[in-house]
């Protein structure tokens, strides 16, 4: 199962020849390059390491002059690249599986470092998966993270938002692990199956994907074909 790295741009809608309307999210995924092919005997299965974007490579410094700040890839990380024959080191390294669907044995297709996947892997009505990484909501009551129902709003209550009891004081006696409580909520990695693909724009490196994905506007998503 091969698939691609990209950048959600955000939501819009198209219309399709029998004209109605579809919402999609728009996914820019610039190609590709393979940086590192592993092999069922080396590693147990058959993955690819694909690349997306570029880092910030520090100038040769010269007497008098100033390095200029911000972030600048690392040699070990410039190093990965030249041996895929790039000249920037990618600002975002994955690996993608070519043998995990289940309960088949495919035909697992050949890479070589160096290859170049772009959105032309796709075609309209194929169905993905789309792994993104959640909008971070921060600390967050059991209202939100949960959807409790909360206390009533009259009568003297004085306790609208709030979780309730969250334990037995007889038996156990203590709270159960796994309790729904306030805490962190968000920023955490989702995917999504059965996603139609509606539209691809090869000139722009574009891909329409039916509904939502999840993550903000320039978040980094993996788009998976789907056995």
């Amino acid at each position: 199962m091969i698939g691609i790295i990209g950048k959600k741009l955000g939501m819009t809608q198209i219309f399709n020849e029998a004209g109605q309307q579809i919402p999609v999210t728009v996914v820019e995924a610039t190609p590709n390059p393979v940086t590192k092919v592993m092999t069922k005997e080396k590693a147990g299965f058959a993955s690819v390491e694909l690349g997306y974007g570029s880092q910030r490579t520090a100038r040769e410094s010269k007497k008098g002059e100033r390095t200029p700040k911000g972030s600048r890839a690392s040699l070990s990380e410039l190093g990965h690249a030249k041996k895929a024959s790039l000249e920037t080191a990618p600002a975002v390294l994955r690996s993608f599986r070519l043998d995990d669907a289940p309960g088949k044995d495919p035909e697992i297709p050949t890479y070589n470092v160096g290859d170049v996947i772009t959105v032309g892997i796709f075609a309209p009505g194929d169905t993905v998966k789309v792994t993104g990484t959640s909008k971070g909501r921060g600390f967050q009551g059991v209202v939100k993270r949960w959807g409790f129902h909360g206390g009533p709003n009259t009568h003297g209550n004085t306790k609208h938002r709030r979780p309730g009891s969250i334990g037995p004081g007889t038996d156990p006696s203590r709270v159960i692990k796994g309790k729904k409580m306030p805490g962190h909520f968000g920023a955490e990695r989702c995917t999504q199956t059965h996603l139609r693909v509606e539209k691809i724009d090869a000139e722009r490196n574009l891909i329409y994907i039916r509904g939502s994905v999840a993550g903000p506007t320039n978040g980094i998503v993996l788009v998976r074909k789907q056995g």
